[in-house]
């Protein structure tokens, strides 16, 4: 990893450069002071969640779920939980695939939960089914190296 990386703000769209020493800080959005990287799950909406597995610096891995879906919800937690784990090293962010059917088409969701992990704008790998903190942290380290 270079000094910096670009992360997408999903508030508004900006892509920020962020030192990579700040990553653990909680480095905000130049543009509108949203929080880029401080161990919450991002929400994203469409355009947010295109322009971050494109132009994402820092691996990010996104959780395709639906409100209706009961393993999506019972993983829910552990989601929030990984997110805090991994915390400077990738960012884990939801798309709804109710609101958002066409980028689940798009990335061929055929089943959720379902988990993508991308990298500088590549799918790096995909995982199915609810898991625990543990796994999901596991699968993410995995593919960091």
């Amino acid at each position: 990893m270079s000094d910096a990386v670009k992360l997408c703000c999903a508030t508004c769209g900006q892509m920020n450069r962020v030192p990579v020493a700040k990553l653990g800080a909680g480095p905000k959005c130049g543009s509108c002071g949203e929080a880029l990287a401080d161990g919450r799950v991002i929400e994203f909406d469409a355009g947010a969640h295109d322009k971050a597995t494109r132009g994402d610096e820092l691996p990010l891995l996104v959780d395709y779920w639906a409100p209706w879906c009961g393993p999506c919800r019972a993983m829910a937690p552990e989601f929030v939980k990984a997110a805090k784990a991994l915390t400077g090293h990738a960012r884990l962010a939801k798309l709804n695939t109710q609101d958002n059917p066409k980028i689940a088409e798009r990335a061929r969701i055929q089943g959720i939960p379902a988990l993508i992990l991308y990298r500088k704008g590549r799918e790096v790998a995909r995982l199915a089914g609810a898991r625990p903190a543990s796994d999901i942290v596991a699968f993410v380290q995995q593919h960091l190296g």
